[in-house]
């Protein structure tokens, strides 16, 4: 333990060093100040290592830092976070790679791109939600320019009653072959939601628009969406967008143009090394 102290109270590496080992001691400190029956469930490996002694002088040491530089608790929690995000995705992953038929082979789910490509995108969306509207003209963009990209879509109404509607309209269209056109149609446009607005997008995207009502509730459009739905709580999905690259990573939330074609040749690169 005096080695251990020893390691914060004189330079080694500099600053970077000092901070980077601090946060770590957070981290332990938060475990071994539990109580005995709280810390035995959390951490029983790392609090039974050390004595009462030494697990006094863990906190006293943290709390002396804190005092001299508070930022180090937030360097702690966001290595923390980052962790656990990264565990996250492993594990998300680990489900992707599974269900190859349930995620990018599905036959409910619209393609964009190249029907047999080689590069494999899965996106999760919402049709309401603002960052997939804003990221909608951008992968008609990247799946032009990449003439192997199989783009997957996956609808999902996680946005309330109104996305539900929505979605199941987008499923319905494509029953008319008119899935792109249509979703493209009602996710560009700003009219207050409902079924007036179904119609009249339908109408003007040259559907049936009775044939189209009567899809929406079908049990095929249903039971799609209640799959799309459960594949994605089986990963995790916090959010839309979500981006799922081939079956090396996940991408959450509104991306760039040019942070997609990063991906896109990161999974190029993994395919042909």
């Amino acid at each position: 333990m005096r080695a251990l102290a020893s390691f914060f109270r004189t330079p080694r590496t500099g600053m970077a060093s000092f901070r980077a080992g601090l946060a770590v001691l957070v981290s332990l400190s938060a475990a071994v100040a539990l109580p005995s029956g709280a810390q035995a469930a959390s951490a029983p490996t790392a609090a039974g290592s050390f004595t009462p002694a030494q697990r006094a002088e863990i906190v006293s040491i943290v709390r002396e830092a804190l005092k001299s530089d508070p930022s180090i608790l937030a360097d702690a929690v966001a290595s923390l976070q980052a962790h656990a995000a990264e565990q996250k995705a492993t594990s998300a992953l680990d489900v992707v790679r599974h269900n190859p038929t349930l995620f990018g082979k599905s036959s409910t789910d619209v393609v964009v791109g190249n029907p047999h490509g080689t590069l494999e995108i899965v996106e999760f969306y919402d049709p309401r939600c603002p960052y997939c509207r804003k990221v909608l003209e951008d992968l008609t963009t990247l799946s032009a320019s990449e003439p192997d990209l199989r783009l997957v879509e996956k609808v999902i109404p996680i946005l309330g009653a109104n996305s539900t509607l929505d979605a199941q309209a987008i499923m319905a269209a494509g029953k008319q072959n008119a899935y792109l056109a249509f979703q493209k149609a009602l996710m560009s446009d700003s009219g207050a939601p409902g079924m007036e607005r179904i119609r009249r997008i339908a109408a003007s995207t040259g559907l049936d628009t009775a044939k189209l009502e009567h899809d929406m509730t079908s049990s095929e459009t249903t039971t799609a969406l209640a799959r799309n739905l459960a594949l994605a709580r089986s990963i995790g999905l916090d959010g839309t967008p979500t981006f799922i690259i081939g079956t090396r990573e996940i991408i959450p939330g509104a991306v760039s143009l040019d942070e997609l074609k990063a991906a896109v040749s990161r999974l190029k690169m993994a395919s042909h090394p």
